[in-house]
């Protein structure tokens, strides 16, 4: 699959494929949107919202919701406030999200049995990380949300004038629900 992707990706570049998409790396919405990996909102997100390429400032990751205060997805929010200008976070969860419900003991199970070592599961641990809590989903859409938009308002590093609010969107129709 990834050679068919590479030969698109020449075909698409000799044919000037990329010049509808040329813009800035500042997000002409001012707009930065933490939201999920999931495959049905790659281009149903952006529709539903009607933002196009250059408008906003996306962040994907399983489950779309910051579980540690110093993970990436903070840095990466913290340098769409300072250096590129965005003022205000979207957090947008979503209908049927695969990390709701996920167990971290099957996630483990299935490591071994796609040949991870035990040495290297038990030496993860040994260090301090706590695998059981890292690789836990939630039970809750919306409280998940809810929590990763208390965690970037009262981050110690954000602005206090960027407007953080949450939304579940409906994994089929794109139809957004704000969060109270």
């Amino acid at each position: 699959m990834i050679d068919e992707i590479l030969r698109y990706n020449r075909e698409f570049v000799e044919a000037k494929g990329y010049e509808k998409f040329i813009t800035s790396k500042y997000p002409d919405k001012r707009i930065a949107i933490v939201t999920c990996m999931d495959t049905r909102l790659v281009e149903l997100l952006p529709a539903a919202l009607g933002i196009k390429n250059g408008d906003v400032k996306i962040i994907k990751n399983a489950g779309g919701t910051i579980t540690n205060p110093f993970d990436s997805t903070v840095r990466s929010l913290l340098v769409a406030v300072y250096e590129l200008g965005v003022n205000e976070i979207m957090v947008i969860g979503h209908t049927g999200c695969g990390v709701q419900g996920m167990d971290a003991s099957e996630m483990l199970h299935l490591m071994k049995e796609r040949g991870v070592n035990e040495e290297h599961i038990s030496l993860m641990r040994h260090c301090g990380i706590d695998l059981d809590s890292w690789l836990h989903g939630f039970e809750d859409t919306g409280e998940a949300v809810r929590e990763t938009v208390d965690l970037i308002t009262n981050h110690p590093l954000m602005a206090d004038d960027v407007r953080v609010a949450g939304y579940i969107m409906d994994s089929t129709t794109g139809a957004l629900s704000p969060l109270a």
